[in-house]
């Protein structure tokens, strides 16, 4: 689960360049992926705040839905703050 978190922040913090849309697409589905592998092994303690976080973070980036932004500026803020999400979480997961 480490190494998934990981490549998903590295996504996003990859994302910050300019990259074709097919990328934009391969980085939606697995940040989708590894947030939804969060809050189904975090459910089991019941609702917190990696379940509430990594949540939004899986909807805000569904492939099958996808929300647009239409500005590339409004998604920089996101991708850093998602990737900052993913490396805390991947780094708590050591702790336990």
């Amino acid at each position: 689960m480490k190494t998934l978190l990981l490549i998903c922040a590295g996504l996003l913090f990859l994302g910050l360049i300019d990259l074709p849309i097919g990328f934009y697409t391969l980085l939606r589905i697995v940040v989708t992926i590894g947030s939804v592998a969060v809050v189904v092994t975090e459910f089991e303690n019941g609702i917190n705040f990696w379940v509430i976080t990594f949540g939004l973070i899986a909807i805000l980036f569904n492939p099958l839905i996808p929300v647009y932004l239409n500005d590339k500026s409004a998604w920089m803020p996101i991708d850093i703050i998602g990737g900052i999400i993913f490396v805390i979480k991947s780094s708590h997961l050591n702790k336990k």
